[in-house]
């Protein structure tokens, strides 16, 4: 995979974040912190997940499962939806009872999010940033996943908008989260992986977000771009497994 080798330096974009495998210093702050400037500053809804204890050297994620697939990184309670809050108060006590806790954001309220490889969002970032074409936030996961934020219910239209351009949706590595989905947020540690990142951070120049049909030409070309190279399944379908809804959903 070959990223765009032009890249300017844009207001609230953590340029290195956006070097597949390349992780810049970890956010400062901790999650009540965070959690706080998002209730704050954007008024997003916000909830507490698992967190990371270390035992016997190791760190393990508070679900107790010795194969969790995102270890500190996930909801605690299957009921997380009624814990989601905009309230910064709420959000204080919630930390405050967990300190450690993952700062968890729902989707489907204050924006949608469209997710992608690393590899392929990197390509889809310098490729918008390039048209200037508007944005919102993009957070980077060191799982190899980053996911662009846009109006809420907008994902609704991606398969429609998938077909019109001639890619199958099946075919792409483009995901979708909406409406009782969630995405995890700086400063929240996935495991020994490191912590989640922005890669173009909230700031009152991309308070407006796109809608995902804006964002989908670019991400799918870029998506496509990777497919090239990507193992299928005997079906002729993508070998793609998507993270199970962890909290049991």
């Amino acid at each position: 995979m070959v990223v765009e080798e032009t890249r300017t330096r844009t207001p609230g974009v953590a340029t290195d974040a956006c070097v597949p495998g390349r992780r810049t210093a970890p956010p400062t702050g901790s999650p009540l912190e965070h959690a706080l400037r998002y209730t704050r500053e954007r008024a997003w809804d916000v909830f507490p997940g698992t967190w990371l204890e270390t035992v016997g050297g190791v760190p393990r994620c508070t679900c107790a499962d010795p194969a969790c697939p995102a270890p500190g990184a996930h909801p605690a309670r299957l009921r997380w939806r009624d814990e989601a809050t905009g309230s910064a108060t709420t959000a204080r006590h919630l930390w405050t009872t967990a300190p450690r806790a993952a700062v968890l954001l729902p989707t489907g309220r204050a924006f949608d999010a469209l997710e992608v490889s690393e590899a392929a969002g990197c390509l889809a970032l310098a490729r918008l940033e390039r048209m200037a074409a508007p944005l919102g936030p993009v957070i980077s996961s060191p799982g190899g996943r980053m996911a662009f934020f846009v109006l809420p219910g907008s994902t609704t239209t991606v398969p429609h908008a998938l077909r019109r351009l001639g890619w199958s949706p099946a075919w792409l590595d483009l995901r979708t989260r909406g409406d009782g989905d969630w995405v995890a947020a700086p400063p929240t540690r996935l495991g020994e992986r490191g912590p989640v990142q922005w890669a173009r951070e909230p700031n009152a120049a991309n308070r407006w977000l796109p809608g995902a049909e804006e964002l989908v030409p670019t991400l799918a070309y870029a998506c496509a771009r990777e497919a090239v190279d990507r193992p299928r399944a005997v079906d002729g379908t993508l070998a793609i497994d998507r993270p199970r809804a962890i909290d049991g959903s």
